[in-house]
């Protein structure tokens, strides 16, 4: 299995993962040849990047580190509670809890983690799959600075519940971020204080959960917002998953950001280390994420062009690439660089 982006699908490539909306129904599943019709509709959803099956990487296996059934689970609870309190209700803290906790559980139970996967988003469910990769990414660091349960729930809480004030804003609005107008971006910045003023106000959410959706855009240098606090007086868990949320941001479709690859983000992260996060927060985050994910397309210093096949837990910037004799991937014959071993070879560029 390997990862392409949509625009470079040829007809007859087959799907590798199943393709869900938002609420766990099957958009297109895995196995299914793809047809002029389909590519088409995966650009007309705005979904950027699938999994293709692949006879010369049917051994690379690309994993989601909660499991594709407990995130499908988890983009529906936050679907139903972002829609009960756009109504005025309480969303149903008890199933809430009971999925984060699943979610917890699951990564408190791997050894080591390192996040290489990449979300085939929809334009429909990009803000559910945002919230809840945020809760993800924000619970894996969590357990990095070893916290407590206690703690981990929470911050997994406030992560999958960090842009509630976004409900207040119309669909049209959010699904077209690359037509903002100043004024709009203005606005959106107000998701902040509306999210804070409903999460503060239930009963079924500890109060932090309200600030970390309140202080996730602040930043160290006092440059964030909505209250420009600086080093100090911003919460640790809002910190987390203000700087989750930032690598997710730049890394999805839809976003309202320009989208870059992972690497790039880490770039990103580490050029904000002491302005917006604390420097140790942004080291610890790096050496649990994949710089260069598994299954994408790279070309190396060599000339070569391969797929990411497997990590290195101890150097997460450094993967396995398997590569082919020829440019177009033809060749019968492959070979693998252990980039930690062969310290001369390096990626050049991304192209998938």
């Amino acid at each position: 299995m390997r990862q392409v982006g949509v625009n470079s699908l040829k007809i007859g490539d087959v799907l590798g993962k199943t393709i869900y909306s938002s609420k766990g129904r099957v958009l297109l599943g895995k196995g299914v040849k793809l047809t002029p019709l389909f590519i088409s509709k995966l650009k007309d959803m705005g979904i950027s990047i699938v999994y293709i099956e692949d006879d010369r990487f049917d051994d690379v296996v690309i994993e989601d580190v909660i499991g594709e059934e407990n995130r499908r689970e988890a983009m529906e609870i936050i679907e139903k509670s972002t829609q009960a309190i756009r109504l005025g209700k309480d969303p149903n803290g008890f199933e809430l809890k009971r999925v984060v906790n699943k979610i917890v559980e699951k990564i408190l139970f791997q050894h080591d983690i390192l996040v290489s996967m990449m979300d085939m988003r929809s334009r429909d469910n990009s803000g559910f799959a945002h919230s809840v990769n945020v809760c993800v990414l924000a619970t894996v660091l969590g357990k990095a600075m070893l916290l407590d349960h206690e703690k981990l729930e929470t911050l997994a809480i406030g992560g999958l519940m960090h842009d509630t004030g976004m409900v207040h804003f119309e669909p049209e609005l959010l699904n077209h971020p690359e037509k903002w107008t100043k004024e709009d971006h203005e606005l959106i910045k107000t998701h902040t204080t509306l999210g804070f003023e409903d999460l503060r106000k239930k009963k079924e959410f500890s109060l932090i959960v309200a600030h970390i959706a309140f202080q996730h855009h602040e930043a160290m240098n006092g440059s964030g917002y909505p209250r420009g606090l600086k080093e100090g007086e911003i919460h640790p868990l809002a910190q987390i998953v203000g700087l989750v949320d930032l690598y997710d941001r730049l890394t999805a479709d839809n976003s309202g950001m320009r989208r870059v690859m992972p690497h790039e983000a880490c770039e990103i992260l580490m050029a904000s280390a002491e302005k917006i996060f604390p420097l140790e927060l942004v080291r610890l985050f790096l050496k649990n994420v994949a710089a260069y994910p598994t299954g994408i397309t790279v070309r190396l210093n060599t000339g070569e062009i391969g797929v990411v096949v497997d990590q290195n837990l101890s150097m997460p910037a450094r993967p396995v690439v398997r590569v082919f004799a020829d440019e177009e991937l033809g060749a019968d014959r492959a070979k693998e660089y252990d980039m930690v071993k062969e310290r001369t070879i390096f990626i050049t560029e991304v192209l998938s």
